[in-house]
Formats: structure tokens, sequence, C-alpha cells
């Protein structure tokens, strides 16, 4: 069984709580229908370590433990969902790539211990999350918003 994961941005952590009392399904599932929420679909790509790589490296850095710094905000039980907060430094690095950076990008992570289970992936298979993310990542910032993580079992 995977672990879901789905990213949105949200004003502050009490805008963030108050959407998990609204949802059941994810911030990506109540995004569909109701207007304001922006979230993205990122299946099994955990803030911590596996989005941790992509900001490693962004920003040339791959010998740093712990790039993204996450906090739990909110968790809907002992089993999940949670919510995790990420720090706005992740949150402008991955505002930060552009487009002639995502396709080097996506080649490198593409061969992170994380990503290639059974060997490198194609190098342009991660390039369209490295946009989603970094297009999220580049509203949050210019709406002075942040960015969190919804994950569950």
């Amino acid at each position: 069984m995977g672990v879901l994961y789905d990213y949105f941005r949200a004003a502050d952590d009490a805008a963030a709580v108050r959407l998990m009392a609204e949802i059941a399904g994810g911030p990506v599932a109540l995004a569909g229908g109701r207007p304001g929420v922006d979230a993205i679909d990122c299946k099994g790509i955990d803030p911590s370590v596996t989005l941790g790589e992509l900001v490693a490296l962004v920003r040339n850095e791959a010998d740093v433990d712990d790039p993204v710094k996450d906090r739990l905000v909110w968790s809907g039980a002992e089993d999940g969902p949670w919510l995790t907060a990420l720090d706005d430094a992740t949150r402008d690095t991955l505002a930060s790539i552009t487009a002639d950076q995502t396709p080097e990008l996506s080649a490198r992570w593409g061969r992170s211990e994380e990503l290639a289970w059974d060997g490198p992936l194609p190098d342009d298979q991660m390039q369209p999350v490295i946009e989603e993310v970094s297009a999220l990542a580049r509203r949050a910032r210019d709406a002075d918003e942040h960015l969190y993580c919804w994950s569950c079992l």
C-alpha cells in the first residue's frame, strides 16, 4: 500500500487546518469541486526525502541532510491523514526553478535512489512533476502563502 501526497497552498496553518475539516479525500479531491483550493497530486513524493532530493539538486547541496524543513501541524488519527507545513525556504527554492533547468533536474532526480527503484527513469519522466510543483510554489510565493502536504495511507 502506498502513501498519497497532495501539496497545496494556504495563507497560514490555521487556514490549512480548517481545510482538513472540510475534506475526506485530500485537497486534490476537494479542489475539483471547490474554488480557491490550489492543490496538486504528487502520488508517492513525500516532502522530507523525495521532494527533499529535488530541493537539494536545485540548491546544489547534495550532501545536506534534511533540505526540507517540514513540521506536523495536524493529524486526523494515529494512522492519518496528516498535514505538514513546508518551510518558506523550500517554497522559494521550488519557485525558483526555471524552464531551462527542468530537463536537467528531471534527468538527475530520476536517477535518485528514491525514484529509480528499478533503474534510472527516462530523463524527461519527472519533468511534469517538477513543472507542477514549481508552479504551485510560485503561486504560493506570489500570494504570500505557504506550502502544505496532506498525506494518507
